[in-house]
């Protein structure tokens, strides 16, 4: 999860004065209920979550339309009962993945060198090249890897996946500076590899504010030391590569780089598949190995296993096939076309809004902004925007907000540039509202020296929302 983004109200999220309220259900019933009154039960809980479908949010939910969702429910529950877990039980599961890589492939600059396979989304992908190059320094280098903790370099703007993915796998994350333009330094990051380094991570883009890290810089230096490089596109992967061919200007950043050993994209996002689904691409085979685990002794068979999880819903890898077939090289190329136009129309509208900047220069479709003369709190005209109904994605050093277009929000433009401006106009006009609501807790939380006390505050608010009754 990401940390508070949004009012939750109560600890449980849910308010005995709602009529809609269903109370939380801590016991199995001692007799099934009848199957339409629990979907009716779920649907009720469904009426307080955010109203992506009406493209009031800017994250969590890639919407292409609802006829191509409706048409990956039923690709997807062609496949429903099936488990990936076993390819020779299930043989079209494993063609169908293997199409999925390779089209990943070929829109990402691979070759018939290229290996990879799907996974679960962002954080396993990023988990298992952090394992993959891990285990391949064990494997090179045993000596170093027994007697010092291996590390990898990456920018802080980059996807706090790596972080908890170090954290699993005891690879220390040694962070380097970004420079006013929000891209990793370059300087920074040759003085930060060491003879424990197994990796340099570039983000394509980085999430906070969209820019691209210089790639075929950071490549460079990791084929030079000797070392890998993976390449973070699990938010750009498959619109990057459609922007550019639309003549927008995207410096080079996949496995044409050369240097670039691995890169990650996620089809549930711009390749608008079903949750949860990614892609993890090696330059070869033989690095992809080191992903793979293997237990030869157990008694329950040989063991052998491509990805971090077990059991593998097919559902997921038959959608993102479907996706991509229905789709189309036209189809991609035509909603990167609307989600620019969109974006082009907020970033102008939001720009000519008094005391506004869009923060560096985004690639594509995500971007934050903030309030620079000082007159409006970024973060009390959130709370403002969020009291009209908008699902607001706050940010922090520099304080913004962040958005994430799709198709969804062509229509609503207008309407949330009004609310923006008006918005701003009270927050100028009323400057207590910087003390009060998530505003004051944003502003308390950016002046803690003493980060842990953050870190302490977050993992009770995790604790709290995560209990039941």
């Amino acid at each position: 999860m990401q940390a508070p983004n949004h009012a939750t109200g109560d600890a449980t999220g849910d308010a005995t004065d709602n009529p809609t309220y269903d109370p939380p259900r801590t016991r199995l019933p001692e007799k099934g209920l009848p199957r339409d009154e629990v979907l009716a039960a779920l649907a009720a809980r469904k009426e307080g979550d955010a109203r992506w479908q009406q493209g009031r949010t800017f994250s969590l939910v890639y919407h292409a339309g609802d006829e191509h969702t409706e048409f990956l429910k039923k690709a997807h529950n062609l496949y429903f009962s099936e488990n990936a877990l076993n390819p020779g039980a299930f043989q079209s599961l494993r063609r169908l993945e293997n199409d999925v890589v390779a089209i990943a492939a070929s829109i990402l600059g691979g070759d018939e060198h290229t290996a990879g396979t799907m996974t679960s989304g962002g954080s396993e992908s990023i988990f298992l090249a952090v394992k993959t190059y891990r285990d391949r320094a064990r494997a090179q280098h045993p000596k170093i890897a027994d007697i010092t903790q291996l590390e990898m370099v990456l920018p802080r703007s980059a996807h706090p996946a790596f972080d908890k993915a170090g954290h699993y796998l005891g690879v220390r994350p040694v962070h380097i500076p970004v420079g006013p333009d929000f891209r990793v330094d370059l300087d920074a990051a040759r003085r930060a590899i060491g003879p424990a380094t197994i990796l340099i991570v570039g983000s394509a883009p980085a999430y906070p504010q969209g820019v691209l890290d210089p790639i075929v810089e950071l490549a460079a230096l990791a084929h030079e030391r000797g070392i890998g490089m993976h390449v973070d596109a699990c938010l750009g992967g498959f619109l990057l590569p459609f922007v550019a061919r639309l003549g927008y200007p995207v410096p080079p950043f996949d496995l044409r780089v050369p240097g670039v050993t691995s890169i990650s994209a996620d089809l549930h996002k711009y390749a608008f598949a079903a949750k949860g689904a990614s892609t993890i691409l090696y330059r070869d085979r033989e690095l992809r190995r080191h992903q793979f685990f293997v237990r030869t002794d157990w008694p329950g068979g040989l063991f052998g296993s491509t990805t971090a999880a077990g059991t593998r819903p097919g559902g997921t890898i038959a959608a993102a096939w479907a996706a991509l077939m229905a789709m189309g090289q036209d189809g991609y190329l035509r909603i990167a076309e609307q989600i620019m136009n969109t974006t082009r129309a907020f970033q102008d509208g939001i720009s000519a809004i008094g005391g506004l900047r869009v923060l560096g220069q985004p690639a594509m479709g995500v971007f934050a902004f903030t309030a620079h003369d000082g007159k409006a709190d970024i973060f009390a005209v959130a709370d403002a925007m969020e009291l009209r109904g908008w699902h607001i994605d706050r940010q922090q050093d520099p304080a913004g907000i962040h958005l994430m277009i799709t198709p969804a929000h062509a229509p609503i433009v207008d309407s949330y540039l009004h609310d923006l401006r008006e918005c701003v106009e009270y927050v100028t006009a009323h400057p207590e509202a910087a003390g009060q609501g998530l505003a004051a807790m944003y502003g308390m939380l950016a002046h803690i020296p003493e980060k842990s006390r953050v870190r302490d505050y977050i993992l009770q608010y995790m604790d709290d929302l995560y209990h039941p009754g």
